[in-house]
């Protein structure tokens, strides 16, 4: 099976070798290297002059990128972490999100920021964050998670398509990650619909009416996935998995429609537990369905730790999970 690396690499080659439009621009690009997470390697060998290295300055390759596409080119820019997405904010928020409207309709920004996010892996407090909230809500910037249900080599490839500036998280857990098959494995049991077009959501329906919705996105999925079937087999509590592909703009269309069955939400995700996705996701929720129990599962409001144990027991955990499913059922 390919793994999610495979797909954003092939996406990568067949953009580039389709559009020519199409340039990468960032650190550590090029061949032998092929960057950090090894997204962009063999693509400087075939494609020299559009695979761009850039110096160490992520407002400058973001800055680049945004002219590049106000003259109608479509930049695909890696930022090497993505917590230094920090350091494009003012590029991004105040700049590309803002062209089309500033300047009625008359300029689009088809720039794509891909940003690698999350933990797990011990590079510590400023290598390891999950940053994405920071960039929801922004007017005019689309932000996108890839996941093991879809296909994010189609999902880069909408994102590289679309005519505004996307922010394309990738979780550094899901490069080596093969892509999950409905029916088969561990998911024998589930039936999965999907929806929402270019930019898709995924619901798993468990083989009896679910008691509990789940919702997350990117490798959150894999734990909750895993604390889903914990709780079919060890507990027989049934719940659906709501993984969405879009994390903003908002469509939770998918999320209501399990709701009004369970009447019960639990959001996971890696960033920090306050003012986070789950929360405004939670809000949105207990205004739109009636008798509505929710319970958020994130990280501690604590910066990620280099010691293992520590990371974990700052990080969300399956355990957790299971956890606060039983509770909204107690």
């Amino acid at each position: 099976m390919p793994t999610v690396l495979d797909r954003l690499n092939s996406a990568l080659h067949h953009a580039l070798e389709t559009d020519e439009r199409v340039y990468l621009l960032g650190e550590d690009l090029l061949d032998p290297y092929g960057g950090a997470f090894k997204v962009t390697r063999g693509l400087s060998t075939r494609f020299p002059d559009r695979v761009l290295a850039t110096p160490i300055s992520e407002a400058a390759i973001v800055g680049a990128a945004s002219g590049m596409a106000l003259r109608g080119l479509r930049p695909v820019a890696e930022i090497m972490f993505g917590d230094f997405a920090t350091l494009i904010a003012d590029q991004i928020v105040n700049h590309a999100a803002k062209f089309r409207w500033m300047y009625n309709d008359q300029v689009s920004v088809p720039m794509v920021v891909r940003a690698p996010m999350g933990g797990r892996r011990g590079y510590g407090p400023t290598h390891s964050q999950s940053l994405e909230k920071m960039f929801l809500g922004v007017p005019g910037l689309k932000v996108l998670a890839p996941n093991t249900l879809g296909d994010p080599g189609d999902l880069l490839l909408a994102a590289i398509a679309d005519e505004d500036p996307v922010l394309f998280v990738e979780h550094k857990l899901l490069y080596t990650r093969p892509l999950l098959t409905a029916g088969q494995g561990d998911l024998a049991d589930f039936r999965l619909e999907t929806g929402g077009g270019a930019f898709p959501w995924f619901v798993l329906h468990p083989p009896y009416p679910p008691q509990v919705t789940i919702a997350s996105y990117g490798y959150n999925f894999e734990l909750a996935r895993a604390a889903a079937l914990d709780l079919m087999m060890e507990h027989e509590i049934f719940a659906d998995l709501v993984v969405f592909s879009q994390l903003s703009p908002f469509d939770l269309t998918p999320l209501f429609a399990s709701l009004e069955q369970t009447r019960r939400l639990l959001t996971v995700e890696e960033g920090t537990l306050t003012l986070g996705w789950g929360a405004e996701v939670a809000a949105r929720a207990v205004e739109t369905v009636d008798r509505l129990r929710v319970r958020r599962v994130a990280a501690r409001d604590l910066p990620i730790a280099n010691s293992r144990p520590l990371e974990d027991a700052i990080l969300p955990q399956e355990k957790e999970i299971v956890q606060a499913a039983l509770s909204l059922l107690s």
